[in-house]
């Protein structure tokens, strides 16, 4: 099974991060399992993009695999969160998400699907490689051990989607070269983000 150095991202997150993302352990649920709700209708929107009117078999099945993990992690943090007292908010936002999302060939049809892709790909890598700097650095045996679980399920994930892209019609070639400038953009992006206590933060 990989480890963080065996992911492609070009910033790795310094383990001084888990501290302060864990400064409101509520607030951090919270941030997680709006992520993972997200996950699962994203993986479920894509499922309908496939640019041809009827998907492969393979489409089809690698996304609603996709949107049941998400949705098995959703149920698992929120029971967490609930027991703890938290609860889920009805509003929430990613900065990080949405500045990736700026980067998407919009109305490009093949291309922008592609990205939509990389994209989703960028944002399992940056999770799983999350998950493993809290299971390290988290003195709450019961977080460790949730963050553990997570990064052992969910550290394949965005393999899956770079795989996608390459079956996409027209768009085997350009996956290598627009991965590339991804994940350096990626790596900017994480970077600029603020502190707090989210899954996707920077670090002071």
């Amino acid at each position: 099974m990989s480890r963080p150095a065996d992911l492609p991202l070009r910033y790795r997150t310094p383990d001084a991060w888990a501290k302060q993302a864990m400064c409101d352990p509520l607030a951090l649920l919270n941030d997680h399992a709006h992520l993972e709700k997200k996950a699962a209708a994203n993986a479920l929107e894509l499922l309908n993009r496939w640019p041809e009117p009827n998907p492969p078999e393979y489409w089809v099945e690698k996304m609603s695999a996709i949107a049941r993990d998400e949705v098995d992690h959703l149920a698992i943090v929120t029971r967490l969160l609930a027991r703890r007292g938290g609860r889920l908010t009805k509003y929430h936002r990613n900065a990080y998400a949405s500045d990736l999302r700026a980067l998407v060939r919009s109305g490009r049809g093949t291309a922008e699907l592609l990205d939509r892709l990389m994209i989703s790909a960028l944002i399992e890598a940056r999770s799983c490689e999350r998950f493993e700097v809290l299971s390290r650095n988290c003195g709450d045996v019961e977080l460790r051990r949730l963050y553990d679980d997570l990064w052992a399920s969910e550290n394949g994930h965005y393999l899956i989607f770079i795989d996608l892209a390459r079956q996409l019609p027209q768009a085997a070639d350009a996956v290598e070269a627009r991965w590339d400038e991804m994940l350096d953009a990626e790596a900017r992006i994480i970077e600029a983000q603020p502190p707090g206590a989210r899954m996707h933060s920077g670090v002071e």
